[in-house]
């Protein structure tokens, strides 16, 4: 999943509007004001808190994995922690 269309799903998922359905040559201008989620720790600290309860958790054990289930997920970068937000609320895209 490219940086562009994870900073879009995100964004929609926070509630700062539906960027999916807008045209391509459009996304450079929109992206300017949107968070960078992927290098921003305080832009997913934001993110994290629209999360209900039960995502929080799974997204929580999505991040444990990517450290072996130690604690150390708690430094987790911001790209992983898009990841890992993008993967609970199942907004993620496998690259094809």
């Amino acid at each position: 999943m490219t940086s562009q269309k994870q900073r879009i799903a995100i964004a929609e998922a926070c509630g700062h509007g539906d960027y999916g359905t807008r045209m391509n040559w459009l996304y450079d201008e929109q992206m300017k004001g949107l968070p960078d989620y992927l290098h921003d720790l305080n832009a997913m600290h934001e993110a994290e808190k629209v999360m209900c309860f039960k995502d929080r958790n799974n997204y929580i054990d999505l991040l444990g994995m990517t450290y072996n289930d130690s604690w150390e997920f708690c430094r987790a970068t911001a790209a992983q922690r898009a990841e890992a937000f993008l993967r609970t609320i199942g907004k993620w895209e496998d690259d094809k």
